[in-house]
């Protein structure tokens, strides 16, 4: 929007170019506007106008929402279940249970209007990472992703140690251990623990696992265990601090939750309960935004599809009862297709998925 006054100096300098001898369309187009617009700036005694859009009465729209409705998505918005999660994840849980108030949209709109979207919980907003060695999963128990991470204890300078396997596709916890000091015999015996629940050392398709450049994951002990169970050990890039992006998310998420005590942990027993449960709900009661919002262990059992398919169903449901809400169609919940780790190029990816004959790679 062009202000006042450079309307007047814009409109004042074309005036005397065009009465210099240019022509009027060429001086408007050198400053930047039409002809049109600048017939529309001048009242009938030639004099420029003020712009008239911002004090323009705009009468509410007929479908827009009622003060009860705003009310309403308001408080549910401030439950304590929702309190911490933003828009995008408070519309597909209450489709899950068959209620439908408003769209992401129109809820941001709301919480904007009262002050409570700045970020919602008490992380900092995320940042883009770049991409990296392509791993590509097309379903369950092909590619897992593991770490180590400390936990602070109420004493200073002493840490707790909690390890922990991720599946790629659908983002489920496998396995996970704590314990008062970093050796390579609890990341052998994690994977091993691992790999017999998932079923892995009995199945003719061997996974990769990938993690970092950590001493701990790459003692001779873990070679060994990986090669017995047939598993095809992958490391991040030297010098390179977002190539297990998945496992790094998933330590952030933890260490963010409420329960995550903010003075540390009184001992290894406290820790140990603290991510059980956390494990419990990342993998049963999370819903993830990378997998459609289904959590983990929906996913990984492959009931993503059929919660997938409701939820659409509520969603053109919710559309016929108010057809005036929506601009178009309603939003996509197919199922998440194949999954990669640390993209690289394109041809790489087209060229696994084609062997595998499976549908393209999801966004």
């Amino acid at each position: 929007m062009i202000g006042f006054e450079d309307r007047q100096a814009l409109a004042r300098n074309i005036q005397e170019a065009h009465a210099a001898g240019a022509r009027l369309k060429p001086a408007c187009a050198t400053a930047g506007i039409s002809v049109r617009t600048l017939q529309r700036w001048q009242a009938a005694d030639g004099e420029i106008r003020r712009d008239g859009r911002p004090e323009a009465a705009r009468p509410t729209p007929a479908h827009a929402l009622t003060e009860a409705e705003r009310a309403q998505l308001l408080a549910v918005a401030n439950k304590p279940r929702f309190a911490d999660m933003p828009p995008a994840r408070i519309v597909p849980m209450l489709a899950d249970e068959g209620v439908y108030l408003a769209s992401e949209s129109t809820f941001r709109r709301v919480l904007k209007a009262h002050g409570q979207m700045p970020h919602r919980g008490h992380a900092k907003p995320p940042k883009a990472t770049r991409p990296p060695t392509t791993h590509i999963a097309t379903g369950p128990r092909q590619v897992g992703c593991w770490d180590m991470t400390y936990l602070p204890t109420q004493m200073a300078g002493q840490w707790f140690f909690l390890y922990l396997i991720l599946d790629l596709y659908s983002r489920k916890i496998g396995g996970w251990e704590v314990h008062a000091d970093d050796h390579s015999d609890h990341a052998a015996h994690l994977v091993r623990r691992t790999a017999l629940a998932e079923g892995i050392a009995a199945s003719g398709k061997k996974p990769v696992l990938h993690g970092d450049n950590g001493s701990t994951l790459k003692a001779t002990t873990v070679l060994a265990m990986h090669h017995w169970l047939g598993v095809k050990p992958s490391y991040c890039r030297l010098r390179v601090s977002d190539n297990n992006a998945y496992a790094e998310a998933l330590f952030r998420t933890a260490t963010y939750r409420p329960e995550f005590p903010a003075k540390g942990f009184a001992d290894l027993e406290h820790a140990r309960s603290w991510a059980a449960d956390f494990v419990h709900w990342d993998n049963f009661d999370h819903r993830h935004g990378g997998i459609r919002y289904v959590s983990p262990g929906q996913r990984h059992a492959g009931e993503d599809h059929a919660i997938l398919a409701a939820r659409h169903v509520v969603y053109l449901q919710a559309r016929e009862q108010n057809p005036a809400r929506w601009s178009g169609v309603t939003r996509n919940w197919t199922p998440v297709g194949p999954v990669t780790l640390n993209p690289e190029c394109d041809p790489v990816i087209k060229t696994h998925l084609a062997d595998h004959n499976t549908q393209a790679l999801a966004a």
